[in-house]
């Protein structure tokens, strides 16, 4: 069987089962096809047809970053590594989606020259953060040129994206770069895993960089996603022990058994908490210490993906674990009453139960719920946590709430809760398109399989 296919079959094969007993006045084969049809739509007129030409800087090249929520260029526009790779990803996956519009190969060409000429450090290797619109490299809050972990991820995610769809051996060459940067400079040989700051030349901060650990949960299961992706086009030994690594750090290191991930570690993958702490430590280091639902839901997906990849069989262990995952997220941080999913919640020390103590629901978040929680109706179609109405209640949630009818794109949160959001950005440099079109890409396939 093709490499990264079983995951779509077997959700192929039991999402018909899934949708059999479904209770909709038209009967499950249209309730499919309106999913399908409104996920089409909302990929190519609601997601890439705004972005694109639109965001393509023809005159400094790479990405615009910034605009309004009339999809107006508004805004500083630098450049940052993680959004230039994903609009790499978002136009080299677009390309092979849609293969007749060849513009996407163009704007995939034109990103990954950005990539090459301006982002990437000729000098010491590795890729720059941040650059102006105009190519300078951007210093930090404390005048150093900083390169991370997480950033290098993007970038040869999006390389290896490239590559795949174009046979560019220039960009493979790229990535491998990238990738042996990482191995000499970031890669811990005592404890394994990354460390996630650097300085220029490539000099890891070992104990971390200002308040914030050496490692983490982000930049890990980014770096796992980016050597999944690298994997497929370069089928090297290293990358292949280091892809197993990280699996098995996230699943069975950075993910607790409750099923939710620490965000913040010591070199050793000591987990940083603040639970011994006042409530005003607590909330001032919020950001270092919460569980994030958003990221439980993805983590699931790209931990079987990455399984897939590798050519595990039978890896229940991962399964198992990413369905844990899955149903904490739901348990703890669904929204009964209209969907969705809240951004964070806490253990207590000693309270048994978790508190949701951030029930705003951020986009990309959502995206990811809709990606995983299809792959799990496949998986389990008569489980008792109900996938895929749970699947269709998102969507439902989406398109009400997070996806704009008058200007198109998503918004940076749902408008049930934060409704100040229909006149907020639309894009800026965490504000991108991939999580959403993957998501989307993804579900389309899955639906669309059915169907053939």
């Amino acid at each position: 069987m093709k490499k990264g296919s079983r995951w779509i079959l077997i959700v192929t094969v039991l999402l018909v089962t899934a949708c059999s007993g479904a209770n909709h006045k038209d009967g499950p084969a249209n309730e499919k096809k309106a999913l399908l049809e409104g996920m089409e739509r909302a990929l190519k007129q609601g997601m890439l047809d705004v972005w694109y030409p639109l965001a393509v800087d023809s005159v400094h090249g790479g990405f615009l970053s910034d605009f309004n929520y009339r999809w107006e260029p508004d805004g500083k526009q630098d450049k940052m590594i993680v959004t230039q790779a994903r609009h790499l990803w978002t136009c080299s996956k677009a390309a092979g989606f849609y293969p007749a519009e060849v513009a996407y190969k163009d704007y995939a060409l034109h990103g990954f020259k950005f990539l090459k000429e301006v982002m990437w450090d000729k000098e010491f290797g590795g890729f720059y953060n941040l650059v102006n619109q105009q190519g300078a490299v951007k210093t930090d809050g404390q005048g150093q040129i900083m390169k991370n972990a997480y950033g290098n991820a993007f970038g040869i995610y999006g390389l290896a994206a490239y590559h795949k769809l174009s046979g560019d051996q220039e960009a493979l060459n790229l990535a491998r770069q990238a990738f042996q940067w990482l191995e000499q400079h970031s890669y811990d040989p005592l404890h394994q895993g990354y460390f996630q700051f650097l300085q220029q030349d490539g000099t890891p901060f070992v104990d971390g960089y200002g308040k914030v650990p050496p490692k983490d949960q982000n930049s890990s299961i980014h770096l796992l996603e980016a050597f999944t992706e690298l994997y497929q086009v370069w089928p090297d030994d290293t990358l292949r022990n280091r892809l197993h690594s990280l699996l098995v750090i996230v699943r069975d290191t950075i993910t607790t058994p409750k099923g939710y991930m620490n965000l913040f570690f010591n070199r050793d993958w000591a987990p940083l908490s603040y639970r011994d702490s006042t409530e005003d430590v607590r909330t001032a280091n919020f950001n270092l210490d919460h569980v994030s639902f958003g990221h439980d839901v993805e983590t699931a997906f790209l931990l079987m993906e990455a399984s897939e990849i590798l050519g595990i069989e039978d890896d229940e262990k991962t399964l198992m674990k990413g369905k844990i995952m899955v149903d904490h997220a739901l348990a703890n941080g669904w929204d009964v009453k209209v969907g969705g999913l809240y951004d964070a919640g806490y253990y207590y020390k000693g309270a048994g139960e978790l508190t949701v103590i951030k029930d705003t629901k951020v986009w990309w978040a959502q995206a990811e719920m809709l990606n995983t929680l299809l792959i799990m109706a496949g998986l389990y179609p008569e489980d008792e946590a109900l996938y895929f109405e749970k699947f269709k209640s998102q969507w439902d949630y989406t398109q009400t709430y997070l996806i704009d009818p008058e200007h198109g794109g998503w918004y940076w949160g749902g408008l049930d809760k934060e409704p100040e959001w229909k006149q907020g950005a639309k894009g800026q440099i965490w504000k991108g398109n991939y999580h959403t079109v993957r998501s989307m890409m993804n579900c389309i396939r899955n639906l669309k399989a059915q169907h053939e």
